[in-house]
């Protein structure tokens, strides 16, 4: 799919305005609102755009604790990563898993209720042979910055 500097400025501005109006995302590209909405429905149908959402607050509802890991494998082969990857997705608790190369295999942000609850859910993993072969734990002490995704306007994507 090619996408055009209108595309592009649609994305940029969808990403950080969801729930912006027809006419005033037209205005902001300078389109008339037909056209624009047409670029829009066709960057859905095309899966460029995946969905819109909401940034909830949920310390609102319940207190969590969020905690950063880094873990490290004893063994590099695929059904080791393939295991660990699985159990990750499989987990409620872990918020983001990510692999990584440089020494450490893969970095998670874990949500707990509290620190006992994290520090079982460590012992579980640790007890289930799933190759952990050493993990850091950091606990965070504030949120500077959060952002879901950033998309970032690069003129090289237009082709």
């Amino acid at each position: 799919m090619r996408l055009d500097k209108y595309d592009l400025k649609i994305l940029q501005i969808l990403a950080t305005q969801g729930r912006i109006t027809k006419s005033h995302l037209a205005e902001a590209i300078n389109l008339s609102v037909s056209p624009c909405w047409e670029r829009v429905k066709r960057l859905e149908q095309a899966g460029v755009i995946e969905g819109y959402s909401a940034r909830i607050n949920t310390k609102i509802f319940q207190k969590r604790t969020p905690v950063m890991v880094e873990i490290s494998l004893g063994r590099h082969d695929v059904n080791s990563f393939q295991r660990f990857e699985q159990t990750m997705r499989d987990c409620p608790e872990v918020a983001d898993c990510f692999s990584t190369g440089g020494g450490i295999d893969y970095i998670l942000r874990v949500v707990a209720e509290d620190i006992d609850q994290y520090q079982r859910l460590i012992d579980s993993w640790l007890m289930s042979d799933l190759g952990i072969e050493r993990y850091y734990t950091y606990i965070v002490t504030k949120t500077v910055k959060h952002q879901k995704d950033h998309f970032d306007i690069n003129e090289n994507l237009i082709q």
